[in-house]
């Protein structure tokens, strides 16, 4: 199939906006056996994918290689559930969800998926698997066929139903990340990162690849910083917004003397970034956990930050602080102020998207001072930031 979108040619780059998402819907490449895609799923940068109606608890995880995924799943099927009512997914469990939606790519066009900024916040990790695929979450040039979603909860119980969005999938041609020159110059005329409300000096800006966020440990007047996923909680509807008791989930979490904290070992945080972040209307970012230690870079814990976000048409708003889930391995780990946490990276977009995050598709996180999921019940209250080191697993971010 030929790549004939809104006069795409084979030198185009970059990241497929809405109206060019619309497009490609319309053009058979996003299909749903039929079914129409819903116009409300189609954001400035990505589109929301859909469970599909059954789920299956699965013996472990895996790559379905050169097979198709549903001829590697079978052996290891345990149970199936009926979503089209509801069901509960057990913590620590791997679930495989076929998706509504399916692709048809044409030649030189790939997509990409990240899980929505509410799912990483309920620390419920999420990966797309495609027929004959040796990578999560990277669809291939041209791909055709099922979209598969690994589902695995990892602090709460959480219901999920059909039709609920759990992750996003972009539509990309061509090269689309920005250099560091390229970064550079970006910054210096439209700033991508703000610190205390002033842009960061291009002098003190970390780059490899990306822009690199840090934490503040300073909390607020209370010394809050963030939350810590309490133990033996209630399940969760992952359908119910603005529904459920903080309380009954989360314990709060202060800093000690000098702005640092000790993360216990296996337990998730939520906690912000030191730095604002400024998404301008022509670009579009990718948060990804990094390892100093060893530049392991982790696609599947990265959350993606559409055009608008932390931007205003205006220039009022100075960026939006990222919301960061952090979990240590293995041993206790101090986290301190201003200690290096993840690395953003940006994509040119195709054109400015006809819609941009925040108010214009009723963004849940524009200019967030805290960091629990639109699912709660929750004071505007300031909390804090994040960090990743050789003991953290840094798990995404916000879009």
């Amino acid at each position: 199939m030929a790549l004939t979108l809104g006069g795409l040619g084979e030198h185009s780059q970059g990241v497929l906006p809405s109206q060019l998402i619309r497009e490609a819907i319309a053009l058979g490449y996003i299909h749903a056996d039929g079914e129409k895609v819903p116009e409300d799923r189609v954001q400035p940068a990505s589109l929301d994918l859909r469970l599909g109606p059954r789920a299956y608890r699965l013996r472990c995880s895996f790559l379905p290689g050169a097979e198709t995924v549903d001829r590697k799943m079978r052996p290891l099927v345990i149970d199936d559930l009926d979503l089209r009512g509801g069901a509960v997914l057990e913590p620590n469990r791997p679930y495989l969800i076929p998706l509504a939606e399916q692709l048809a790519l044409p030649e030189g066009m790939r997509a990409k998926t990240n899980p929505k900024s509410s799912t990483g916040r309920l620390d419920v990790f999420t990966r797309v698997v495609t027929d004959g695929s040796y990578r999560f979450d990277e669809i291939a040039d041209g791909y055709r066929g099922p979209l598969y979603l690994e589902v695995v909860p990892l602090s709460f119980a959480v219901q999920v139903e059909e039709g609920l969005s759990l992750n996003q999938l972009r539509l990309i041609v061509g090269r689309s990340p920005l250099t560091d020159a390229e970064l550079l110059a970006e910054h210096r005329e439209s700033p991508l990162l703000f610190r205390n409300g002033q842009p960061v000096p291009t002098s003190t800006l970390a780059l490899a690849d990306g822009l690199f966020l840090s934490l503040d440990l300073r909390g607020d007047k209370r010394g809050h910083v963030g939350f810590r996923a309490k133990l033996h909680t209630p399940g969760l509807d992952m359908s119910a917004i603005g529904s459920h008791r903080v309380d009954d989930y989360w314990e709060r979490v202060t800093s000690e003397e000098r702005a640092r904290i000790v993360l216990d070992p296996e337990r998730f945080y939520l906690l912000l970034s030191e730095e604002s972040v400024r998404v301008p209307p022509t670009l579009a970012a990718e948060m990804t956990a990094f390892d100093p230690t060893s530049g392991e870079l982790r696609t599947h814990y990265a959350g993606f930050f559409d055009p608008g976000f932390g931007y205003s048409r205006d220039g009022q708003l100075l960026g939006s602080r990222a919301a960061l889930e952090v979990r240590a391995h293995d041993v206790p780990f101090m986290i301190e102020q201003g200690q290096g946490v993840c690395k953003l990276t940006f994509e040119r977009m195709l054109g400015e998207p006809d819609e941009l995050y925040g108010a214009d598709v009723g963004s849940n996180y524009q200019g967030q001072m805290q960091t629990l999921s639109k699912h709660f019940r929750v004071d505007r209250s300031p909390s804090a930031r994040a960090d990743d080191d050789p003991q953290l697993d840094l798990f995404g971010a916000e879009a």
